[in-house]
């Protein structure tokens, strides 16, 4: 399974966007799933359904920071560096969007949404580009991937 159909099934199981996004990469990580899971689950609906940065830009980030970011109190090159990794993935998931703001992605005139999430149906995931989304998402963490490593 691709790391796309990966990131749209856990969408499609119950994960928010950013959770989803960490799931599919989590295989790749030094780090314990559950807790990655708890370290995204605040990151769902543009944060904590803020409807801000979209949850699966976020958990790019995530991963890109888990990755290859840095671990002390930079200032300098290291971190210059890292915010430009940063500042590329999400160039690359604007490009494809238009937008990395999740009201914005899903065209919601609100700036701040109920904390009460949506039920799952049948309508929401025929309503919501969500899972489309994420799995773009997906593919754009996994090519820089592959880019870093050639």
């Amino acid at each position: 399974m691709s790391r796309r159909e990966a990131a749209m099934n856990n969408f499609r199981s119950g994960y928010n966007c950013s959770q989803s996004i960490v799931k599919a990469f989590a295989d790749l990580l030094p780090a314990d799933e559950q807790m990655l899971l708890k370290m995204a689950s605040s990151f769902g609906g543009g944060m904590g359904r803020l409807r801000e940065v979209c949850g699966s830009v976020s958990g790019m980030f995530m991963i890109a920071g888990l990755l290859y970011g840095y671990d002390g109190p930079e200032t300098g090159q290291v971190k210059a560096d890292h915010y430009a990794r940063i500042q590329e993935l999400a160039h690359r998931f604007e490009e494809k969007h238009g937008s990395i703001v999740c009201r914005e992605l899903l065209n919601l005139g609100i700036r701040h949404d109920s904390p009460v999430p949506e039920a799952r149906t049948k309508e929401y995931y025929k309503k919501r580009p969500c899972a489309e989304i994420i799995g773009d998402a997906a593919e754009i963490l996994e090519q820089y991937i592959k880019e870093q490593l050639a």
